[in-house]
């Protein structure tokens, strides 16, 4: 399982664990998946997926899945998210 997550694509960061004697060490920064079921209204279905706590948090603060993916750029999301957009725009068109 690849530790990206599925709606804002944010992934491992390299970095350095550095002691009291200034001794450097590689270490990675995980980021906090967690599995998510997510409604969509618009098209009426549960969609389960690998999300950070922080998109999480933004999703509910900006009223669900369907509202904050019209609202964000295509630029920042991941290519799971912009087919469920895609989709969702799909069906509110007609």
């Amino acid at each position: 399982m690849s530790k990206v997550c599925e709606i804002s694509g944010k992934k491992p960061m390299t970095g350095n664990n550095v002691s009291h004697a200034n001794n450097r060490t590689k270490r990675r920064f995980i980021p906090n998946l967690q599995n998510v079921k997510l409604f969509s209204s618009s098209l009426n279905k549960h969609f389960i997926l690998n999300v950070t706590v922080r998109t999480m948090k933004t999703v509910e603060k900006n009223g669900g899945l369907d509202s904050y993916l019209i609202k964000t750029s295509n630029r920042n999301l991941a290519e799971a998210a912009i087919k469920i957009k895609k989709q969702i725009l799909k069906v509110n068109k007609t």
